[in-house]
């Protein structure tokens, strides 16, 4: 067991990069801000036990957030969400945004096509359900912002939604995909929304994975995007790969199998990914049967990724373990709730503060195997946590270089060509192991058709094809190849146009 029981105050030596991920607020009115070369300490007016995003300029400047608030326990404020700008004050219309103030049902989503604006994603969870985003527009109020859309319906009350959403940018560097699953019934379904300089809309819905009982779950990804791990309340904790241009799962690794009565396990709270993915962290928190929680790490390259175990703290009551991110310095935080037993402590009374509520504690060299774990050593300067820790993006992560989406790869294949009015059209006949491409509305007389696996790999291309009066047709023969996710992409003069099949 690796236990360090040393208490101090984390600064990082380290230069990293100021970004949009460079302020958190959570907790009971914590700020912190990741600069250039330390930690600072501020004041932010949340007050959530759990649900937080909020987003920077490209400088690192705090431009808003929205968070979860005391309201939620009122009956007579049931959306309860909202949003702040920098001068820490509500945001015009920023009040009244569909929200429980549970743990994670808000992300924060930049315009694929306008710097001043933002897609704020919120879920119901509890006193209202469903999925839904209001837009922020910044370049209102001399800067500060206001809210210009307001709980736009993406599905409705019927849609139960879990405290999970995530979001990811696509590997073409300029959309994004918004992730959420449904809790209201046993399933294992991902539902995958994309973010495009148009519109939001629900591109798919991914089945795969353990069938999961209704209930909270985490959905974290990866630094790099390449994966995402997945918690539930069962103890089940897995790995995907994950597939930015298709926004498609894969290759599963299970780091705890579900157990058979989740009464009689510990939770998993929590989990987060190293930045270079090779070790998970995990918080699973005492169900009703006992008072300890715990924080785990495993190796994901091992060959047995359960046997793997390390632990690397056992807590009992009254902490309560809670939210685990990766932080702009590389190192990942750690949330506890102080919960006596036999209370509720939220909103944390006035005269309650003490070592567990004042303090994150943290995981300093998640890459490495002895990764000197500091319980709590990070001091938030008199403001408090509770369980739950910002949920914000990536927002830097860009596009997937040389991936079949990667739109400067495109432009330098085919440059300076517009959209067109092309439309193109794919079908899979699996009896025949034959997909049949047809276009037609193209302005662009010579074709080229490329396809790619799930991977990324070219698998088929062929050049030179005419297309005739705006019209095209391709029968392309896939006996023998991998079943598995492929992507079609199709360019002319005046056109670049993409579809994807599963050839099972």
């Amino acid at each position: 067991m690796k236990l360090f029981l040393s208490i101090i105050l984390l600064v990082s030596s380290t230069c990293f990069s100021q970004n949009r991920n460079s302020v958190w607020v959570f907790g009971d009115s914590s700020k912190i801000f990741f600069d250039s070369i330390s930690v600072i300490i501020d004041t932010s007016v949340c007050i959530s036990r759990g649900s937080a995003s909020s987003v920077s300029n490209s400088k690192g400047s705090f431009l808003f957030c929205i968070t979860g608030s005391i309201d939620a326990l009122n009956a007579q404020y049931p959306k309860a969400a909202k949003v702040y700008n920098r001068e820490n004050k509500l945001m015009i219309s920023g009040d009244s945004l569909i929200g429980d103030a549970w743990y994670r049902e808000y992300v924060l989503v930049p315009f694929p096509n306008d710097t001043t604006k933002y897609y704020a994603f919120s879920a119901g969870v509890t006193t209202i359900h469903g999925f839904y985003y209001s837009i922020i527009d910044m370049s209102q109020d001399s800067g500060r912002g206001a809210v210009i859309q307001k709980n736009v319906p993406l599905q409705g009350t019927n849609f139960i939604a879990s405290d999970g959403v995530a979001a990811i940018q696509h590997g073409n560097g300029r959309d994004w995909w918004v992730v959420i699953r449904e809790w209201s019934q046993a399933n294992n379904d991902y539902y995958f929304y994309l973010v495009t300089k148009d519109s939001v809309y629900l591109d798919h819905i991914q089945s795969i994975g353990f069938l999961s009982e209704p209930g909270f779950g985490k959905i974290k990804p990866s630094y790099d995007g390449s994966k995402i791990a997945t918690s539930q309340p069962s103890g089940y904790v897995s790995v995907f790969d994950f597939d930015r241009c298709t926004g498609y799962l894969s290759n599963e690794i299970v780091v705890e199998p579900p157990r058979a009565n989740d009464t009689l396990y510990t939770w998993a709270w929590d989990c987060a990914i190293s930045k270079n993915n090779r070790y998970i962290y995990v918080s699973q928190l005492y169900n009703y049967h006992d008072t300890l929680s715990h924080l785990f790490q495993y190796d994901l390259q091992a060959a047995n990724v359960q046997a793997s175990q390390d632990t690397l703290a056992t807590l009992a009551l009254p902490i309560n373990i809670g939210a685990l991110e990766l932080a702009p310095n590389n190192k990942i935080y750690l949330s506890c709730w102080y919960n006596p037993v036999g209370t509720f402590m939220y909103p944390f009374p006035d005269s309650v503060h003490n070592y567990i509520n004042e303090n994150l504690s943290v995981i300093n060299e998640p890459d490495s195997d002895n990764c000197y774990f500091t319980p709590f050593s990070f001091y938030l300067g008199g403001h408090r946590t509770y369980m739950g820790l910002p949920n914000n993006p990536n927002y830097e992560l860009g596009r997937l270089y040389g991936s079949p989406c990667d739109t400067l790869q495109w432009t330098n294949l085919t440059p300076a060509l517009s959209k067109g009015e092309g439309v193109m059209q794919i079908t899979y006949i699996s009896a025949w192991e034959k997909l049949f491409i047809n276009a037609s509305g193209l302005k662009g007389k010579n074709v080229t058709v490329s396809i790619y696996d799930g991977k990324g790999s070219l698998k088929f291309e062929v050049r030179g094809l005419k297309a005739v009066n705006g019209y095209f047709t391709l029968d392309v023969d896939c006996a023998g190849w991998s079943d598995g996710l492929y992507v079609v992409h199709l360019s002319a003069e005046k056109e670049r146009l993409s579809k994807k099949f599963i050839k099972e």
